[in-house]
């Protein structure tokens, strides 16, 4: 019998150290990062991606008024009242932002409502106010190094100049570096070339 005795003697052993252990990490004597985590913590979504931009922190806290409804074949955006009525300043920002996501389902909510709040009547002189603080943002995209972050960027560009033409012109000094380094790149080529026209149709010559 003196077997059993020695084993749960071990375990209590065991429970009383971990319970020491737990005791010199207390919250206490770390205040600031364990309440700077708790926000995070409570909310599951937040936990999973490390909300690397705002973007994921304000769709996580429903912040952004439209949703992915996932299609048999093809997925669409639910707006949670019409496009139109929403303030483009902060939302397109915010959606300029999340073109930067890499996980689902952020990359299709910001690819297809950047695309969508442009669409909306009116849109043009709605968004001419916000190119200084759009452009710096659509730039962050474009420099990314994941090729479709790139790629949801160019494609917000070349949908930003159909709606705001010539106004885009004085901004897109900005961003050329970041579409000429692709350029060099055969795999890009051909798109940036494409996007590059289309720029200039809409806005005036690229200088």
């Amino acid at each position: 019998g003196s077997n059993v005795l020695r084993m749960s003697s071990g375990i209590q052993i065991k429970t009383k150290s971990a319970a020491q252990k737990s005791k010199t990490c207390s919250p206490e004597s770390q205040p600031k990062p364990s309440a700077k985590l708790n926000p995070k913590t409570i909310d599951p979504f937040l936990a999973y991606s490390q909300p690397s931009s705002a973007f994921a922190a304000t769709y996580a806290r429903g912040g952004i008024p439209c949703r992915l409804v996932h299609g048999s074949v093809k997925h669409k955006l639910q707006w949670e009242c019409p496009p139109e009525t929403v303030p483009f300043d902060p939302l397109l920002l915010t959606l300029a932002e999340g073109l930067r996501e890499t996980k689902h389902p952020y990359t299709f909510v910001s690819k297809e409502g950047f695309k969508e709040l442009l669409l909306v009547e009116g849109a043009a002189e709605k968004v001419i106010p916000l190119l200084p603080r759009l452009v710096p943002v659509l730039k962050a995209a474009l420099a990314h190094a994941d090729d479709e972050v790139f790629g949801r960027g160019l494609d917000a560009l070349v949908q930003l100049s159909a709606v705001v033409g010539p106004s885009l012109n004085d901004h897109l000094k900005l961003l050329l570096t970041n579409l000429l380094k692709r350029l060099m790149d055969k795999k890009y080529r051909e798109e940036v070339t494409v996007a590059l026209q289309k720029l200039e149709h809409c806005g005036g010559k690229v200088s």
